[in-house]
This record gives structure tokens, C-alpha cells and sequence, in this order.
């Protein structure tokens, strides 16, 4: 089921993935949702930028390049209804429910663009949208209102991507307030060697792992949603074999006393 609004969330719901793009949950979390969902709970995956510029938005060259790279054209809307759709057939053949908002991702934010290179699109957040971390911080005090018992799991922020961070930050401050939030490890950037060590070093926080054994049902559940992201895997991935080879090999090594047991691992503060 599509969600309208954060109205349509109930109480129902107690496990809520907050991803910044379509295909973050899926890569990172997808596993825990088809276990989840396989033992009674209501899931919902949440995109944070899941909407398109205003109308008349010019696109940077740097926003273009990638659109075109992706093999999604050079209209930014149309863009963003097909990756609605892949996210709409991945979360449901997980058995979740899907909520877009309508906060526009990075590449479609400035005029002229806050992020338009790789240097600024992976690094220190614009201090321009330090109004819009309030924004998605209000929203999802919202969410966790309208699902007190739910238990919210956000992007720890790994390969600073400028929209991991500002996800990451919104759900903790959440996490201060006690609210209960999971941070997931951000697949793929996760397996660059060192990637996850720096990010916990640059958080500052102490944290705890908390591990999930997605092997067998669960795990062959995730590489069949990852697989209707069509316009992600070969810019990711090179196809969908790499893709799926590279998700099980970092699966696999989280506990490497333990072959061929296939792991998701999230962070608790």
C-alpha cells in the first residue's frame, strides 16, 4: 500500500524505515523488513527526498550528467516517477507499506545548486539547509506520534552523502528524546575499507551493534526487491549479478567466524 500523507500512518505500524532516497532501505535493511513482515509486523519504509523540484527548477549540469547517466532523461519530474515506481514495486514485494514526502533531494536543491560536484554532494551539509534538518525533524516527531510503539531506523550517514546526513541527524535527535531509533549501515558505502570506522569517529557517539541473521528466506527476499531498481544497479553496480554478489559478500563478512551466515547490523546510542 501507497500512503498519502503522514496522516495515513497508524498506530498499527512498528517498524518505520526512514530512507533518503528510493532503493536506501531495501540496500541496507531489506532482510530485516522481509523478516519482520514475515512474523505479523506492519512495516513502513518512509522516503525522506522523495519529491520533485518546483516547477520550472533549472537543473544543474552536474544534476543532468546524472539523471542521463541513470538513464532517466533530463526532466526531473518524470525522473522521479519512475524511481517512485521501482520503490513501489521493491517495498511491496517485501510486504511493507511506502510513504513518500515530498522533500527534494540534493542534487534539486539551490538556485544555483547548493551541491553541483562530488566533492560538495559527499561533503559538509550547505549551511542552507540547516532549515530543512528542522523541517524533517518536525516530521518525523510527527510519524513517531502517529506510531508511538513504532521503532524508527534512519541512515547512520556512511559516505557522507549530504541527504544521509541530514536524515541521520533529524532521527537523532529523536534518539535523544528517547524515542527508540536504529541506525542501519548505508549499503553500499559501507564496504569501502574504513568508511564505517569514520563515520563512528566523526559522530562521536558511543554505540552498541545490534545484529540481524537474514540468511536463507530473508536474504533471497531483499535480492528480489533490490532487483526492480532498474535504473540504479548498473551506475552502482555494473548489473545486477555485481550487485548482488557484492551485497552477500558484505552480508557474510560482518560475522566471519561464522560462514555463509548473512548479516545486517544496526547501531543503538
Amino acid at each position: 500500500m501507497i500512503l498519502a500523507t503522514t496522516d495515513d500512518i497508524t498506530r498499527d505500524y512498528r517498524q518505520i524505515y526512514l530512507q533518503p532516497h528510493f532503493d536506501d532501505v531495501a540496500l541496507s535493511c531489506g532482510g530485516s523488513i522481509a523478516l519482520q513482515v514475515a512474523t505479523g509486523n506492519r512495516v513502513l519504509v518512509v522516503t525522506v527526498f522523495g519529491g520533485a523540484p518546483a516547477a520550472g527548477y533549472q537543473l544543474s549540469q552536474f544534476a543532468l550528467q546524472l539523471l542521463q547517466r541513470d538513464g532517466l532523461g533530463s526532466n526531473a519530474a518524470d525522473a522521479v516517477t519512475r524511481r517512485r515506481e521501482e520503490d513501489a514495486a521493491a517495498v511491496q514485494s517485501l510486504g511493507a507499506d511506502a510513504l513518500w514526502l515530498d522533500f527534494s533531494e540534493a542534487l534539486f536543491r539551490g538556485s544555483p545548486a547548493f551541491y553541483a560536484n562530488n566533492e560538495a554532494l559527499f561533503g559538509s551539509v550547505n549551511s542552507a539547509d540547516l532549515q530543512l534538518d528542522n523541517q524533517i525533524t518536525e516530521v518525523l516527531a510527527r510519524i513517531h506520534q502517529r506510531a508511538p510503539l513504532g521503532v524508527l531506523y534512519a541512515p547512520l550517514g556512511v559516505g557522507n552523502h549530504v541527504d544521509h546526513q541530514l536524515v541521520c541527524s533529524a532521527a537523532d535527535r529523536l534518539a535523544q528524546q528517547r524515542v527508540s531509533v536504529k541506525f542501519y549501515e548505508d549499503f553500499p558505502y559501507v564496504t569501502v575499507p574504513g568508511a564505517l570506522t569514520a563515520r563512528q569517529q566523526q559522530l562521536g557517539i558511543p554505540m552498541e551493534p545490534e545484529l540481524v541473521e537474514i540468511s536463507r528466506q530473508p536474504s533471497q527476499q531483499k535480492e528480489e526487491a533490490l532487483q526492480h531498481y532498474r535504473s540504479q544497479v548498473p551506475t552502482l553496480f555494473g548489473s545486477a549479478d555485481q550487485m548482488l554478489e557484492r551485497e552477500k559478500t558484505y552480508a557474510s563478512s560482518i560475522r566471519r567466524t561464522y560462514p555463509g551466515i548473512q548479516i545486517e547490523r544496526y547501531w543503538v546510542w
